[in-house]
């Protein structure tokens, strides 16, 4: 059975694996428009200001208001140049309420509710009310924000699925959307949208927004479903669907893609008959999306009927793009199954059904469900994850022909649980830091603060802080925070909140030894200066 995301769930683990980035430029334009900050889910941060000694002394912002209603499964987002220029986060809830919050002070730009949501139905849905779960996406060209809800216009009766496009300056719905999701069929398999459950991140790839749908807890016969929808031609939206019953696309993490075309991962299915029907692969859309059936836009792990069987699916896990230079191949997918292994997988040729180049008993059954972050030290290439409900572990991908995957850092964190990693870095090598929200898990509340970790040895880096930096209403199957302009946002049930790293203090000029002052003459009675206005206080 699926997780369910819910206080009641079950535990998830927290990833972390290693990419290669491009550092900006100081002064460049710094925005978080999608899970994960970019398009391979890699979770890096890269702020100046976040040194590990600056980091140590994180707090939380107590005049940043944050207040939203509603509870939050998805990661928030930041706009640099929002609406009139202000520095703008974008949060959505389950009430299907969104909001365009000032960045400095947590104050309402806008806000726009979508639709009612519809109330828990069923024995299969633990959320209530359920409206908008997987993390939106923005299109910057466009100044479009994407999203996917479940509405009802009729108290819950009717149950509705739709994509919507916003603009991201005033909340208005954009012309020719929403797109019901319930007119798009595939191979004679039409989408029922009672059965279906949105909660995997959506991604963009070329100009195409792509939306994976998966199920309430592996009730009914579902399928798993990529929408993708035309960003300038909604009209135009093309739909995928495995061809075996179930194989949900429900990892958090949700879509990947190397800017061209999308990468999903997808779960367990049922009735195949020993046939290959869609399910527990990593897949490679075209354009659209379209599957070519090819073994180089697929990878299933030779043992996929039984993992079929015991419900040990790839699909928690959302696939990594990481790329190891030394290594031969180099251009890797890692995909993290619910089996507890780790597998290592080339992005140029996947392969079909077959064995992975790597593979790595990783964690115990069922724990390795989350979003992982990617990162590089100077040392090595590391995937971080949660190994159980005590453990925060990594596994290093070595840069050999072939790759890889060798033992890294442990850490104990007690009876804490927490949410999906992500990392910051002062230049995308140096200063790593892994960090995570200890969270709720099945009615405990976890600790509630945030934790940073040496990314080089699992060192505490940040411990939590006082008594003001608890937050509220975290999850640990989605919770996740992003780093902006020297803070870090962190979204829970009903509230944003932002914690600041100190500003660096310049050494004061030493004041010059003054002079001998003359005798002064006699002269005119001097007229009055204005006042300076007041100097703006240092962000």
């Amino acid at each position: 059975m699926k997780f369910r995301i819910s206080i009641r769930s079950f535990l998830i683990a927290c990833s972390c694996v290693a990419v290669l980035t491009t550092v900006p430029p100081a002064n460049a334009q710094v925005n978080v428009t999608q899970f994960h900050n970019h398009d391979s889910r890699d979770g890096l941060y890269i702020d100046s200001g976040f040194t590990r000694g600056a980091a140590a002394n994180l707090t939380r912002d107590p005049n940043f208001d944050g207040t939203i209603v509603g509870n939050v499964y998805a990661q928030p987002l930041y706009l640099d140049n929002g609406p009139g220029g202000r520095a703008t986060i974008i949060a959505v809830t389950e009430s299907n309420n969104v909001y365009a919050l000032d960045a400095l002070d947590g104050s309402i730009i806008w806000e726009r509710n979508v639709g009612d949501p519809l109330p828990a139905f069923g024995p299969c849905v633990i959320l209530d009310p359920l409206g908008i779960t997987g993390t939106p996406v923005v299109d910057l060209a466009s100044r479009s924000l994407l999203l996917a809800a479940m509405t009802t216009p009729d108290g819950g009766q009717t149950k509705k699925h739709f994509i919507i496009s916003l603009n991201a300056d005033t909340g208005d719905i954009n012309p020719g959307w929403p797109v019901d999701v319930e007119t798009v069929s595939y191979h004679g398999i039409n989408f029922t949208p009672v059965i279906q459950l949105q909660r995997a991140a959506l991604g963009i790839a070329d100009n195409i927004l792509y939306v994976g749908y998966a199920s309430f807890s592996d009730c009914s016969l579902y399928h798993g479903w990529l929408i993708g929808v035309p960003i300038d031609n909604p009209a135009g939206v093309m739909a995928w669907a495995t061809d075996a019953a179930k194989g949900g696309i429900w990892g958090v993490g949700g879509v990947a893609s190397d800017g061209k075309k999308p990468f999903v991962t997808t779960g367990n299915t049922t009735n195949t008959n020993g046939v290959w029907g869609g399910g527990e692969a990593v897949i490679r859309f075209q354009q659209g999306p379209i599957f070519s059936g090819s073994p180089v836009d697929y990878w299933v792990p030779t043992n996929w009927f039984d993992l079929d069987t015991t419900d040990l699916d790839l699909g928690g896990s959302g696939p990594l793009l990481v790329d190891v230079p030394d290594a031969t191949p180099s251009h890797l997918i890692v995909a993290l199954g619910k089996d507890g292994k780790a597998y290592l997988v080339d992005r140029d040729n996947l392969g079909g059904i077959s064995a992975p180049i790597a593979s790595a008993q990783v964690a115990g059954i069922q724990f390795l469900r989350q979003a992982a972050a990617a990162y590089r030290t100077n040392l090595d290439t590391y995937v971080a994850f949660r190994a159980d409900r005590s453990t925060l572990s990594t596994f290093r991908i070595t840069g050999t022909s072939p790759p890889t995957i060798a033992n890294g850092w442990t850490v104990n964190r007690g009876s804490d649980d927490c949410g999906s990693p992500f990392v910051t870095s002062t230049d995308g090598t140096n200063n790593m830091i892994v960090w995570v929200v200890g969270t709720e898990d099945r009615g405990n509340p976890g600790d509630q603060r945030l934790h940073g970790y040496d990314g080089d040895t699992g060192a505490v880096v940040y411990g939590g802080g006082g008594p003001n930096e608890l937050m509220a209403g975290t999850h640990n199957y989605s919770t996740t925070g992003i780093v902006a302009r020297g803070r870090v946002y962190v979204a829970g049930d009903n509230k944003v909140y932002a914690f600041a790293a100190p500003l660096l203090t310049p050494t004061p000029t030493p004041t010059p030894t003054p002079t001998p002052t003359p005798t002064p003459r006699p002269s005119q009675t001097p007229r009055p200066r204005p006042t300076p206005p007041p100097r703006p206080t240092p962000r």
